[in-house]
């Protein structure tokens, strides 16, 4: 009988922390990577982590894009990033109608979490607003606050760290395995 071991795993908001922050991306001309994220999360990989985008696409909610451009733009960030994406979750709501998968929820990380075998107590949550660290601390996961999109003006959160860009943000993270 084989005892299946939980990995760790990178919880990663999209907009404005693994791509540059474009409000409510809806064309995968704009998409940019954010430079460096594909060489850490190869890294992460090769380490054995999941990594695992957890993003709200209120845009969808509220009509201002839809299903099959937000997968485009998706799509887009997928291949910029070298395909080293494990698995995506995303929350389509309307702010003002969140289901329990809408961050700051934790729904879309517990999913993640039971569909792969995913060790909580070893990851982390990193994304650029207060509601990701809320998200991250909600379910039980370490938590990074980037300051690149809407990070550099977030106030009122108490992240476990706080960096300028994702590649410093996965390095903490892979380095608290060390």
């Amino acid at each position: 009988m084989s005892i299946s071991v939980k990995r760790p795993a990178l919880f990663i908001d999209r907009d404005g922390t693994l791509m540059e922050e474009v409000d409510h991306c809806c064309d995968p001309a704009d998409v940019r990577a954010i430079p460096g994220a594909s060489d850490e999360l190869a890294r992460a990989r090769e380490l054995g982590w999941a990594t695992v985008i957890i993003t709200n696409q209120s845009g969808i909610g509220r009509g201002y894009f839809t299903v099959e451009q937000f997968h485009s733009v998706q799509e887009e960030l997928l291949r910029q990033l070298g395909g080293l994406i494990d698995a995506s979750y995303h929350a389509p709501d309307h702010p003002d109608n969140p289901s329990p998968r809408r961050k700051p929820a934790p729904g879309m990380i517990l999913e993640a979490a039971a569909e792969h075998n995913l060790d909580l107590t070893r990851s982390w949550m990193i994304g650029d607003k207060a509601l990701d660290i809320e998200c991250g601390r909600n379910a039980g996961v370490r938590t990074i606050l980037v300051e690149t999109g809407y990070g550099r003006k977030v106030t009122g959160c108490e992240p476990d760290h706080r960096v300028p860009t994702v590649v410093e943000a996965i390095r903490i993270a892979l380095g608290s395995e060390s």
